[in-house]
């Protein structure tokens, strides 16, 4: 049977890393950060002094990089990239400003798909992205677009940083973000988008627990679904 996918698409800040990464330990499935997958690549792009995103070698770099990412709650999720732990360097705001422009780049994304899709494994995958449900996994089981308001997602980002001892800005923060919002939606490849068979969730009264609750009530219900529809077939 092919392995189930459960993904979680949405813009930064929506909380779908910390939903994925609880989900994933709950159900004991393996867990996927796609932008984790961006962010290591900038990361090493900035090791290798490639500043441009639109430069050949960017492209190169993506297809030879080896990526693990394991759940690390209450933290993100810890990164190794071509074998050495990235967690802390990927996370800062400079590397996400370049990750969310060498994602806008065709040859990249198709350089990293691969790499992707081979997180998918038994038992069962959550892969959060924002493209996740729509081009690396259409074939998901369950598709859960997870959103939240521009003010509350600038706030968790906020807090975040700030609890890893980084000194940010609030109303900064919340411009790059809706600029990154602008970004990933308006890219040509794969942008930012709810898929047409996803469920929306927006996590903006939530608490991390609340949302878990949904998410996982939702999984139960489509593998009931799903186990009642092959009875019907057979």
């Amino acid at each position: 049977m092919t392995v189930p996918v459960l993904t979680l698409d949405g813009p930064s800040g929506s909380g779908k890393g910390t939903i994925g990464q609880t989900v994933a330990v709950r159900l004991g499935w393996h867990y996927l950060d796609s932008g984790a997958v961006y962010r290591a690549l900038a990361h090493v792009l900035s090791e290798r002094k490639i500043t441009d995103p639109k430069d050949p070698r960017v492209a190169a770099v993506a297809r030879e990089l080896d990526l693990e990412c394991r759940p690390n709650l209450p933290e993100s999720a810890a990164i190794w990239a071509n074998g050495r732990d990235v967690s802390e360097r990927i996370r800062d705001e400079d590397c996400g400003r370049m990750a969310s422009k060498v994602a806008a780049e065709p040859a990249v994304r198709a350089a990293l798909l691969a790499l992707q899709r081979r997180a998918r494994r038994a038992p069962g995958l959550v892969a959060d992205g924002r493209d996740m449900g729509t081009a690396v996994f259409p074939d998901a089981q369950l598709k859960i677009y997870l959103t939240a308001s521009p003010k509350v997602r600038a706030k968790r980002r906020y807090n975040q940083l700030k609890l890893k001892g980084f000194d940010v800005n609030l109303a900064s923060l919340s411009e790059a973000i809706q600029a990154r919002d602008a970004r990933d939606s308006e890219r040509p490849a794969s942008p930012l988008r709810t898929a047409d068979d996803a469920v929306l969730l927006d996590t903006s009264g939530l608490t991390i627990e609340e949302t878990v609750s949904q998410v996982l009530n939702l999984i139960e219900t489509k593998l009931v679904v799903e186990r009642v529809d092959m009875t019907r077939t057979h």
